[in-house]
Protein backbone atom coordinates (compact mmCIF):
# COMPACT_ATOMS: atom_id res chain seq x y z
CA UNK A 1 0.00 0.00 0.00
CA UNK A 2 2.54 2.18 0.84
CA UNK A 3 4.76 1.69 -2.48
CA UNK A 4 1.65 2.65 -4.41
CA UNK A 5 1.43 5.72 -2.69
CA UNK A 6 5.24 6.80 -3.54
CA UNK A 7 4.57 5.67 -6.73
CA UNK A 8 1.64 8.70 -6.99
CA UNK A 9 3.53 11.25 -5.10
CA UNK A 10 6.32 10.73 -8.02
CA UNK A 11 3.85 10.86 -11.15
CA UNK A 12 2.98 14.81 -9.22
CA UNK A 13 3.45 18.37 -10.98
CA UNK A 14 5.87 20.86 -9.09
CA UNK A 15 4.62 24.29 -7.86
CA UNK A 16 4.30 26.40 -10.93
CA UNK A 17 7.62 28.75 -9.45
CA UNK A 18 9.58 25.72 -8.73
CA UNK A 19 8.78 25.05 -12.78
CA UNK A 20 10.12 28.79 -13.88
CA UNK A 21 13.47 28.63 -16.24
CA UNK A 22 17.02 29.87 -14.16
CA UNK A 23 18.07 33.65 -15.64
CA UNK A 24 22.03 33.08 -16.20
CA UNK A 25 24.95 35.92 -17.22
CA UNK A 26 25.93 36.50 -20.47
CA UNK A 27 29.80 37.61 -20.98
CA UNK A 28 28.49 40.61 -22.50
CA UNK A 29 26.51 41.63 -19.37
CA UNK A 30 30.08 40.17 -16.83
CA UNK A 31 32.62 41.78 -18.70
CA UNK A 32 31.63 45.60 -18.52
CA UNK A 33 31.05 44.95 -14.97
CA UNK A 34 34.33 43.71 -14.71
CA UNK A 35 36.09 46.34 -16.45
CA UNK A 36 34.52 48.95 -14.44
CA UNK A 37 35.23 47.38 -11.20
CA UNK A 38 39.02 47.15 -12.12
CA UNK A 39 39.00 50.87 -13.02
CA UNK A 40 37.74 51.67 -9.80
CA UNK A 41 40.06 49.98 -8.50
CA UNK A 42 43.25 51.20 -9.96
CA UNK A 43 42.13 55.01 -9.68
CA UNK A 44 42.10 54.38 -5.96
CA UNK A 45 44.84 52.25 -5.51
CA UNK A 46 46.41 55.00 -7.08
CA UNK A 47 45.15 57.60 -5.57
CA UNK A 48 47.09 55.86 -2.51
CA UNK A 49 50.60 56.42 -1.63
CA UNK A 50 53.23 53.50 -2.14
CA UNK A 51 54.61 51.89 1.29
CA UNK A 52 58.78 52.15 0.81
CA UNK A 53 61.95 51.39 2.85
CA UNK A 54 63.83 54.88 3.55
CA UNK A 55 67.03 55.79 4.42
CA UNK A 56 68.45 58.70 5.23
CA UNK A 57 72.18 60.70 3.65
CA UNK A 58 74.42 61.04 5.99
CA UNK A 59 77.51 63.70 6.56
CA UNK A 60 80.84 61.53 7.39
CA UNK A 61 83.77 63.88 8.40
CA UNK A 62 86.17 61.53 6.63
CA UNK A 63 89.71 59.93 8.06
CA UNK A 64 92.65 61.73 7.65
CA UNK A 65 94.28 57.85 7.40
CA UNK A 66 91.90 57.32 4.57
CA UNK A 67 88.85 55.36 3.77
CA UNK A 68 89.16 51.71 1.95
CA UNK A 69 88.89 52.04 -1.51
CA UNK A 70 89.26 48.49 -3.06
CA UNK A 71 90.75 44.82 -1.51
CA UNK A 72 92.89 42.39 -3.84
CA UNK A 73 94.45 39.74 -3.27
CA UNK A 74 98.23 38.64 -4.57
CA UNK A 75 101.68 37.66 -3.54
CA UNK A 76 104.79 38.94 -2.00
CA UNK A 77 107.43 39.03 -4.53
CA UNK A 78 111.37 40.56 -4.52
CA UNK A 79 111.34 43.55 -7.23
CA UNK A 80 115.13 42.56 -8.07
CA UNK A 81 115.60 38.88 -8.50
CA UNK A 82 117.45 36.98 -10.93
CA UNK A 83 118.13 32.89 -11.55
CA UNK A 84 121.71 32.69 -11.74
CA UNK A 85 123.63 30.24 -14.00
CA UNK A 86 126.95 30.08 -15.52
CA UNK A 87 127.38 31.62 -19.05
CA UNK A 88 129.16 28.24 -19.94
CA UNK A 89 128.38 24.66 -19.85
CA UNK A 90 130.24 22.72 -17.17
CA UNK A 91 130.29 20.65 -14.17
CA UNK A 92 130.06 22.30 -10.58
CA UNK A 93 133.06 21.70 -8.63
CA UNK A 94 132.47 24.10 -5.70
CA UNK A 95 128.89 25.93 -4.58
CA UNK A 96 129.60 27.87 -0.98
CA UNK A 97 125.60 28.93 -0.59
CA UNK A 98 122.77 27.28 0.53
CA UNK A 99 119.18 28.41 1.08
CA UNK A 100 118.69 32.09 3.11
CA UNK A 101 122.52 32.60 2.65
CA UNK A 102 123.17 36.79 1.86
CA UNK A 103 125.68 36.97 -1.14
CA UNK A 104 127.31 40.58 -2.21
CA UNK A 105 127.19 41.56 -5.88
CA UNK A 106 130.60 40.28 -7.67
CA UNK A 107 131.46 37.66 -4.98
CA UNK A 108 132.51 34.20 -6.03
CA UNK A 109 129.44 31.26 -4.30
CA UNK A 110 130.96 28.64 -7.04
CA UNK A 111 133.16 27.57 -9.91
CA UNK A 112 133.06 24.73 -12.49
CA UNK A 113 135.49 22.42 -12.92
CA UNK A 114 138.61 24.80 -14.97
CA UNK A 115 141.91 22.61 -15.80
CA UNK A 116 140.94 22.49 -18.99
CA UNK A 117 140.36 26.03 -19.44
CA UNK A 118 143.85 26.72 -17.48
CA UNK A 119 145.57 24.71 -19.93
CA UNK A 120 144.25 26.86 -23.19
CA UNK A 121 144.99 29.90 -20.91
CA UNK A 122 148.96 28.40 -20.47
CA UNK A 123 149.54 27.62 -23.87
CA UNK A 124 148.04 31.01 -25.29
CA UNK A 125 150.50 32.80 -23.10
CA UNK A 126 153.39 30.55 -24.54
CA UNK A 127 152.22 31.43 -27.88
CA UNK A 128 152.45 34.94 -27.04
CA UNK A 129 156.44 34.48 -25.65
CA UNK A 130 157.07 32.86 -28.81
CA UNK A 131 155.39 35.64 -30.66
CA UNK A 132 157.35 38.50 -28.87
CA UNK A 133 160.71 36.49 -29.30
CA UNK A 134 159.71 36.64 -33.17
CA UNK A 135 159.34 40.32 -33.01
CA UNK A 136 162.74 40.80 -31.53
CA UNK A 137 164.61 38.55 -33.59
CA UNK A 138 162.78 40.51 -36.26
CA UNK A 139 163.89 43.83 -35.02
CA UNK A 140 167.48 42.46 -34.82
CA UNK A 141 167.20 41.63 -38.41
CA UNK A 142 166.37 45.14 -39.53
CA UNK A 143 169.04 46.34 -37.67
CA UNK A 144 171.80 44.31 -39.60
CA UNK A 145 169.71 44.94 -42.61
CA UNK A 146 170.11 49.00 -42.03
CA UNK A 147 173.56 48.21 -41.31
CA UNK A 148 174.00 46.46 -44.37
CA UNK A 149 172.90 49.52 -46.40
CA UNK A 150 174.86 51.73 -44.93
CA UNK A 151 177.73 50.00 -45.58
CA UNK A 152 176.89 49.37 -49.26
CA UNK A 153 176.28 52.79 -49.56
CA UNK A 154 179.29 54.10 -48.37
CA UNK A 155 181.34 51.52 -50.98
CA UNK A 156 179.09 53.43 -53.65
CA UNK A 157 180.15 56.18 -53.08
CA UNK A 158 183.66 55.28 -52.97
CA UNK A 159 183.80 53.47 -56.11
CA UNK A 160 182.10 56.85 -57.67
CA UNK A 161 185.00 59.25 -55.92
CA UNK A 162 187.41 56.97 -57.90
CA UNK A 163 185.29 56.69 -60.75
CA UNK A 164 185.71 60.60 -60.88
CA UNK A 165 189.59 60.56 -60.55
CA UNK A 166 189.87 57.89 -63.29
CA UNK A 167 188.01 60.23 -65.51
CA UNK A 168 189.90 62.77 -64.72
CA UNK A 169 193.32 60.90 -65.11
CA UNK A 170 192.25 59.69 -68.46
CA UNK A 171 191.57 62.69 -69.93
CA UNK A 172 195.11 63.49 -69.06
CA UNK A 173 196.17 60.71 -70.32
CA UNK A 174 197.84 59.38 -67.15
CA UNK A 175 195.57 56.56 -66.70
CA UNK A 176 194.74 54.10 -69.14
CA UNK A 177 191.09 53.27 -70.49
CA UNK A 178 190.66 49.67 -69.23
CA UNK A 179 191.59 51.14 -65.67
CA UNK A 180 188.61 53.71 -66.09
CA UNK A 181 186.71 51.32 -67.18
CA UNK A 182 187.36 48.23 -64.14
CA UNK A 183 186.73 51.53 -62.10
CA UNK A 184 183.05 52.47 -63.69
CA UNK A 185 181.88 48.43 -63.03
CA UNK A 186 183.03 48.67 -59.64
CA UNK A 187 180.59 51.30 -59.33
CA UNK A 188 177.71 49.46 -60.62
CA UNK A 189 178.63 46.37 -58.47
CA UNK A 190 178.35 49.08 -55.53
CA UNK A 191 175.02 50.10 -56.59
CA UNK A 192 173.59 46.60 -57.06
CA UNK A 193 175.01 45.82 -53.36
CA UNK A 194 173.35 48.64 -51.97
CA UNK A 195 170.27 47.58 -53.81
CA UNK A 196 170.08 44.00 -52.34
CA UNK A 197 170.68 45.55 -49.00
CA UNK A 198 168.14 48.10 -49.38
CA UNK A 199 165.29 44.60 -50.43
CA UNK A 200 166.71 43.09 -47.27
CA UNK A 201 165.52 45.75 -45.18
CA UNK A 202 162.79 46.10 -46.79
CA UNK A 203 161.86 42.32 -45.74
CA UNK A 204 162.62 42.60 -42.14
CA UNK A 205 160.03 45.45 -41.96
CA UNK A 206 158.11 42.96 -43.22
CA UNK A 207 159.11 40.06 -41.07
CA UNK A 208 158.67 42.62 -38.20
CA UNK A 209 154.74 42.82 -39.19
CA UNK A 210 154.46 39.80 -39.39
CA UNK A 211 155.75 39.10 -35.98
CA UNK A 212 153.58 41.75 -34.13
CA UNK A 213 150.31 40.48 -35.80
CA UNK A 214 151.08 37.04 -35.02
CA UNK A 215 151.59 38.71 -31.49
CA UNK A 216 148.78 40.01 -31.29
CA UNK A 217 146.51 36.89 -32.37
CA UNK A 218 148.79 35.29 -28.81
CA UNK A 219 147.41 38.01 -27.06
CA UNK A 220 143.76 37.97 -28.42
CA UNK A 221 144.15 34.32 -27.56
CA UNK A 222 145.45 34.69 -24.10
CA UNK A 223 142.53 37.06 -23.12
CA UNK A 224 139.98 35.12 -24.70
CA UNK A 225 141.07 31.80 -23.15
CA UNK A 226 141.45 34.00 -20.01
CA UNK A 227 138.02 34.78 -20.47
CA UNK A 228 136.52 31.38 -20.79
CA UNK A 229 138.65 30.39 -17.04
CA UNK A 230 136.55 33.95 -15.18
CA UNK A 231 133.50 32.19 -16.67
CA UNK A 232 133.91 29.12 -14.33
CA UNK A 233 133.48 31.59 -11.81
CA UNK A 234 129.96 32.36 -10.88
CA UNK A 235 129.77 35.45 -9.10
CA UNK A 236 126.92 37.28 -7.47
CA UNK A 237 125.08 39.69 -10.30
CA UNK A 238 123.80 41.98 -6.89
CA UNK A 239 123.73 41.65 -3.27
CA UNK A 240 120.60 39.82 -2.28
CA UNK A 241 119.39 36.07 -0.73
CA UNK A 242 119.90 32.60 -1.56
CA UNK A 243 116.00 31.71 -2.11
CA UNK A 244 117.11 28.11 -3.56
CA UNK A 245 119.75 26.18 -4.50
CA UNK A 246 118.85 24.36 -7.65
CA UNK A 247 122.17 22.23 -8.66
CA UNK A 248 124.91 20.48 -6.38
CA UNK A 249 128.31 19.59 -6.58
CA UNK A 250 129.27 17.31 -9.67
CA UNK A 251 125.94 18.47 -11.43
CA UNK A 252 126.21 20.16 -14.96
CA UNK A 253 125.20 23.35 -15.19
CA UNK A 254 124.64 25.33 -18.44
CA UNK A 255 123.62 29.30 -19.66
CA UNK A 256 119.33 29.51 -19.39
CA UNK A 257 117.88 32.13 -21.53
CA UNK A 258 116.01 34.97 -19.86
CA UNK A 259 112.81 34.81 -18.12
CA UNK A 260 112.43 31.29 -17.19
CA UNK A 261 110.80 30.22 -14.11
CA UNK A 262 112.64 29.29 -11.06
CA UNK A 263 110.98 26.27 -10.38
CA UNK A 264 111.22 24.95 -14.13
CA UNK A 265 114.78 26.33 -14.66
CA UNK A 266 117.27 23.52 -15.87
CA UNK A 267 120.87 23.82 -15.38
CA UNK A 268 120.56 26.95 -12.88
CA UNK A 269 122.62 27.27 -10.14
CA UNK A 270 120.85 29.60 -7.46
CA UNK A 271 117.87 31.63 -7.43
CA UNK A 272 118.80 35.24 -6.30
CA UNK A 273 116.10 38.08 -4.65
CA UNK A 274 117.06 41.28 -2.65
CA UNK A 275 114.85 41.25 0.14
CA UNK A 276 115.07 44.74 0.68
CA UNK A 277 112.98 45.43 -2.62
CA UNK A 278 109.84 43.34 -1.97
CA UNK A 279 106.87 44.21 -2.91
CA UNK A 280 103.02 43.00 -3.50
CA UNK A 281 101.75 42.03 -7.08
CA UNK A 282 97.50 42.09 -7.27
CA UNK A 283 95.36 41.69 -9.80
CA UNK A 284 92.34 44.24 -9.73
CA UNK A 285 89.39 44.18 -11.94
CA UNK A 286 89.11 45.90 -14.71
CA UNK A 287 86.25 47.85 -13.82
CA UNK A 288 88.14 48.81 -10.39
CA UNK A 289 91.56 50.63 -11.74
CA UNK A 290 90.12 54.03 -12.58
CA UNK A 291 89.52 54.36 -8.96
CA UNK A 292 93.23 53.88 -8.69
CA UNK A 293 95.73 56.74 -8.54
CA UNK A 294 99.81 57.56 -8.53
CA UNK A 295 101.76 56.57 -5.21
CA UNK A 296 98.25 55.91 -3.74
CA UNK A 297 98.77 54.50 0.10
CA UNK A 298 97.81 50.83 0.80
CA UNK A 299 97.69 48.57 4.03
CA UNK A 300 99.33 45.16 3.07
CA UNK A 301 98.40 42.16 5.33
CA UNK A 302 99.93 38.95 4.79
CA UNK A 303 98.18 36.19 5.58
CA UNK A 304 101.61 34.67 7.47
CA UNK A 305 100.84 36.72 9.89
CA UNK A 306 97.15 38.61 9.85
CA UNK A 307 97.97 40.31 13.17
CA UNK A 308 100.09 42.90 11.51
CA UNK A 309 99.21 45.63 8.90
CA UNK A 310 102.04 47.04 6.58
CA UNK A 311 102.59 50.37 5.04
CA UNK A 312 102.99 50.25 1.24
CA UNK A 313 101.96 52.47 -1.73
CA UNK A 314 101.06 51.88 -5.27
CA UNK A 315 104.07 52.25 -7.44
CA UNK A 316 102.70 50.99 -10.99
CA UNK A 317 100.14 49.95 -12.71
CA UNK A 318 100.87 47.90 -15.90
CA UNK A 319 99.57 48.99 -19.23
CA UNK A 320 98.11 45.89 -20.31
CA UNK A 321 95.15 43.63 -19.34
CA UNK A 322 94.32 39.95 -18.97
CA UNK A 323 91.85 38.97 -21.59
CA UNK A 324 91.27 36.26 -20.13
CA UNK A 325 90.42 36.81 -16.12
CA UNK A 326 89.55 40.79 -17.22
CA UNK A 327 92.07 41.74 -14.70
CA UNK A 328 95.37 44.31 -14.53
CA UNK A 329 98.21 43.70 -12.49
CA UNK A 330 99.40 46.25 -9.91
CA UNK A 331 102.20 46.37 -8.02
CA UNK A 332 102.57 47.88 -4.29
CA UNK A 333 105.66 48.64 -2.53
CA UNK A 334 106.08 47.50 0.87
CA UNK A 335 107.58 50.32 3.02
CA UNK A 336 107.89 48.45 6.37
CA UNK A 337 110.90 46.31 6.33
CA UNK A 338 110.34 42.87 7.85
CA UNK A 339 112.66 39.90 7.94
CA UNK A 340 109.70 37.75 8.17
CA UNK A 341 108.51 38.50 4.97
CA UNK A 342 109.54 35.94 2.24
CA UNK A 343 109.06 35.71 -1.75
CA UNK A 344 105.56 34.06 -2.81
CA UNK A 345 104.25 34.38 0.18
CA UNK A 346 100.17 35.49 0.03
CA UNK A 347 99.51 38.85 0.82
CA UNK A 348 96.17 40.87 0.80
CA UNK A 349 95.87 44.98 -0.29
CA UNK A 350 93.79 47.32 1.28
CA UNK A 351 93.88 50.52 -0.97
CA UNK A 352 92.96 53.50 1.42
CA UNK A 353 92.45 57.27 0.28
CA UNK A 354 94.96 59.51 0.52
CA UNK A 355 94.74 61.98 3.75
CA UNK A 356 97.86 64.09 2.76
CA UNK A 357 98.00 64.76 6.52
CA UNK A 358 95.34 68.05 5.55
CA UNK A 359 92.25 68.25 7.77
CA UNK A 360 89.54 65.55 6.50
CA UNK A 361 86.87 66.94 4.17
CA UNK A 362 82.84 66.04 5.03
CA UNK A 363 81.42 63.40 2.63
CA UNK A 364 77.88 62.65 1.85
CA UNK A 365 77.51 58.72 2.33
CA UNK A 366 74.64 56.83 1.27
CA UNK A 367 73.62 52.90 0.75
CA UNK A 368 75.22 51.49 -2.45
CA UNK A 369 71.52 49.75 -2.51
CA UNK A 370 69.55 53.43 -2.75
CA UNK A 371 71.64 54.41 -5.79
CA UNK A 372 70.76 53.71 -9.62
CA UNK A 373 73.08 53.58 -12.00
CA UNK A 374 72.17 54.17 -15.96
CA UNK A 375 75.40 54.04 -18.11
CA UNK A 376 77.48 57.42 -16.78
CA UNK A 377 74.50 58.44 -14.96
CA UNK A 378 73.73 57.86 -11.50
CA UNK A 379 70.32 59.02 -9.51
CA UNK A 380 68.56 58.56 -6.18
CA UNK A 381 65.06 59.03 -5.21
CA UNK A 382 64.26 61.73 -2.85
CA UNK A 383 61.12 61.63 -0.38
CA UNK A 384 59.95 65.04 0.45
CA UNK A 385 56.14 65.70 1.43
CA UNK A 386 54.92 62.29 0.60
CA UNK A 387 56.51 62.37 -3.15
CA UNK A 388 59.01 60.55 -4.66
CA UNK A 389 61.79 63.25 -6.91
CA UNK A 390 63.85 61.79 -9.36
CA UNK A 391 67.37 63.20 -7.72
CA UNK A 392 70.72 63.03 -10.21
CA UNK A 393 73.83 63.31 -8.35
CA UNK A 394 77.59 62.71 -9.08
CA UNK A 395 79.54 59.58 -7.19
CA UNK A 396 82.57 60.38 -5.85
CA UNK A 397 84.09 56.77 -4.74
CA UNK A 398 82.89 54.17 -2.26
CA UNK A 399 83.90 53.93 1.45
CA UNK A 400 83.17 50.19 2.82
CA UNK A 401 79.69 49.56 1.86
CA UNK A 402 78.48 53.43 1.54
CA UNK A 403 78.25 55.20 -1.73
CA UNK A 404 80.01 58.53 -1.45
CA UNK A 405 77.95 61.41 -3.33
CA UNK A 406 80.06 64.12 -4.55
CA UNK A 407 77.48 66.60 -5.63
CA UNK A 408 73.44 66.16 -5.56
CA UNK A 409 72.88 65.85 -1.75
CA UNK A 410 73.98 67.67 1.14
CA UNK A 411 73.22 65.30 3.58
CA UNK A 412 70.06 64.99 5.48
CA UNK A 413 67.60 63.91 2.72
CA UNK A 414 64.90 61.27 2.90
CA UNK A 415 66.10 58.87 0.23
CA UNK A 416 64.16 55.65 -1.07
CA UNK A 417 66.55 52.72 0.44
CA UNK A 418 65.59 49.89 -2.45
CA UNK A 419 63.95 51.68 -5.62
CA UNK A 420 61.43 49.52 -7.26
CA UNK A 421 62.07 49.26 -11.62
CA UNK A 422 58.25 51.20 -11.47
CA UNK A 423 59.32 53.53 -9.57
CA UNK A 424 58.93 57.43 -11.40
CA UNK A 425 59.39 60.83 -10.56
CA UNK A 426 56.64 62.13 -8.47
CA UNK A 427 54.70 59.09 -7.15
CA UNK A 428 53.18 59.54 -4.13
CA UNK A 429 55.27 57.10 -1.29
CA UNK A 430 54.48 56.70 2.53
CA UNK A 431 57.03 55.51 4.66
CA UNK A 432 56.81 51.88 5.88
CA UNK A 433 56.34 51.55 9.66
Amino acid sequence: MSELKDDLESLRLPPAAARRPRRRWRPAVIVPILVALAVVFGWRLRGGPLEVDTVTATVDQGSSAGDPVLTASGYVVARRRAVVSAKIQGRLERLDVEEGARVVEGAVFARLESADFQAAVARARAQLARADSQIASAGAQTGSADAAVARAAADLAEARRQLDVADRLTKEEVVSTDQRDATRSRVAVAEAIVAQARADRVRADADVARARAERDQAAADVTYNEALLQNTFIRAPFTGTVVRKMAEVGESVAPIPPGVNISTASGAIVALADLDTLEVEVDVAEANVAKLVAEQPAEVIVEAFPETTFKGVLRQVIPTADRTRATVMVKVTIRDKDARLKPEMSAKVTFVQAGGGAAPSARVLVPQTAVITAGPASHVFVVADGVATRRVITLGGTSRDRAVVATGLTGSETLVARPAASLTDGTKVRPKA
